[in-house]
């Protein structure tokens, strides 16, 4: 296992670790603070952190990928979920925010892409992967 991969599967741990703290948090913190559609928002973006996070995992323990397909994806994975999960959370909260959340909506799609393109783009890579 290379360094990268250790770091990678060990921030795939902690990142797994706060998304069931913060689905945790969705489903007992939040039931009495947001409306229904707003806790519905927050779940949401944390099942989509949740896949991410295992398939950040799974990649760091893959060794047959290569090193760096395993980095771009991991980056762009790493970006959906900051920009994806992370506005939606703030998006969710925005009744109790001190500040408008709304604002910082138009990131959401740009997380979503990352995600997207990050899929692709390690579906594109292993098809044209060479046999070793």
């Amino acid at each position: 296992m290379t360094v990268f991969d250790k770091k990678m599967a060990v921030t795939a741990s902690f990142l797994t670790a706060a998304t069931i703290a913060l689905g945790a948090f969705g489903a007992h913190g939040l039931k009495n603070i947001v409306e229904a559609s707003a806790l519905n928002t927050f779940e949401t973006g944390v099942r989509y952190q949740m896949y991410h996070c295992l398939a950040i995992l799974v990649l760091g323990l893959a060794p047959s990928i290569p090193e760096k397909l395993k980095k771009t994806v991991f980056w762009f994975f790493i970006l959906g979920i900051l920009l994806f999960s992370g506005s939606i959370y703030l998006l969710a909260l925005n009744e109790v925010l001190p500040f408008n959340a709304a604002k910082i909506g138009f990131v959401t799609p740009i997380g979503g892409l990352m995600f997207i393109i990050g899929w692709f783009w390690f579906a594109y890579k292993m098809l044209t992967l060479k046999k070793r």
